[in-house]
């Protein structure tokens, strides 16, 4: 098991908090540890299920910076985000 810590900035609503701990809930071998604004902590059974989790938050439109040592950032549009 593997504790992973991921920097979300865009997720700073309530809503926004709902909806990555939605897009992760149901993944094999995740089991969520935290959600707060820009920040949500989780353990990993492995490495895959780490990669998914990711995936997921991405593809519900977060960006997702990892704090955890990790190599997987992406730019996308989300709910929060303000111009």
């Amino acid at each position: 098991m593997k504790n992973i810590s991921l920097n979300i900035p865009d997720m700073q609503s309530a809503h926004c908090q709902m909806r990555v701990k939605n897009a992760i809930q149901d993944i094999d071998g995740i089991s969520i540890d935290k959600v707060e604004p820009g920040t949500v902590s989780f353990t990993v059974a492995n490495e895959q299920s780490q990669v998914l989790a990711i995936h997921a938050i991405e593809q519900a439109g977060y960006t997702v910076n990892p704090s955890d040592n990790q190599d997987t950032a992406n730019d996308a549009p989300a709910c929060c985000t303000t111009k």
